[in-house]
């Protein structure tokens, strides 16, 4: 009788751990919970916010993979500004690919004030990260129009697929091109990986840099993944790229995309 009991109990108590999601059943298992398909619900935002606007005010970091306070820090300190318009993060939320990393960071950024979008980092491909990326976030290319300026968001890590498949996926980026060109007339394109980085195709860099600078009215490209800020015109033909730090350096950029032109400044929180 006694057996029986003990047997009893333990088995309510695994029934009732289970049920309060306290049981992980595998690191890499993609069980989510709380809300998917983030970029698509803020882009819908964004693209309200930002109509008619001439004026856009954004902000590009990345590689948040390890630092959870930081990242905390960044979004109280985004809150306190009243003139961003959305936040661009460029990859890397996770470490590992695990799932919990993808959620709670996915948690963090939720706190902003402001709409944000993620891109596909390459410690994000790990494991069943990008089945789990695509879960929470969308699809790892993607766009959006903010004001007048369209955001050409692409995977870039060719390194993680053994180059099987088509990354940079210039079929996607041929196609951005004309589409809803009458509702833009300048183009950001944003990845995680730069050219000429190891982790990039560099067979298919000049040809990449041909499809970007045959985008209507490119006024920059943005990227992270080195943990390290610095900004350089890559191919000598004027278009400049910003390479975002990692957020252990507590720092972002905020550009500015007017009529005239564009500005950016360095933050550091």
């Amino acid at each position: 009788m006694r057996l029986t009991k003990l047997f009893y109990y333990t088995f309510s108590l695994l029934w009732a751990l289970a049920g309060c999601d306290m049981i992980d059943y595998h690191p890499y298992d993609v069980r989510v919970s709380g809300e998917r398909d983030v970029n698509a619900h803020n882009i819908e935002q964004i693209e309200s916010n930002c109509k008619e606007k001439e004026t856009i005010r954004f902000v590009t970091m990345g590689d948040s993979q390890r630092w959870y306070d930081e990242t905390e820090d960044f979004v109280h300190h985004i809150n306190l500004r009243t003139d961003i318009d959305f936040v661009i993060h460029g990859g890397d939320m996770s470490d590992f690919g695990l799932t919990d990393e993808f959620m709670w960071q996915r948690d963090i950024m939720n706190g902003l004030n402001v709409p944000y979008v993620t891109l596909l980092g390459n410690h994000d491909c790990l494991g069943t990260g990008e089945e789990t990326f695509r879960v929470v976030f969308g699809e790892p290319n993607f766009s959006f129009i903010a004001g007048r300026v369209k955001f050409v968001c692409l995977n870039t890590n060719a390194i993680e697929y053994d180059y099987t498949r088509p990354i940079p996926d210039f079929d996607f980026m041929k196609t951005e091109r004309t589409s809803r060109t009458e509702e833009f007339d300048k183009t950001v394109v944003c990845m995680h990986v730069r050219p000429y980085c190891g982790d990039f195709n560099n067979n298919v860099a000049e040809v990449f840099q041909y499809y970007v600078t045959s985008f209507p009215g490119l006024q920059f490209c943005t990227a992270a993944h080195e943990h390290h800020l610095f900004e350089e015109d890559l191919f000598d033909d004027g278009v400049m790229y910003y390479m975002s730090d990692c957020m252990e350096a507590r720092s972002y950029y905020v550009f500015t995309i007017t009529p005239e032109g564009y500005e950016r400044e360095v933050v550091y929180y």
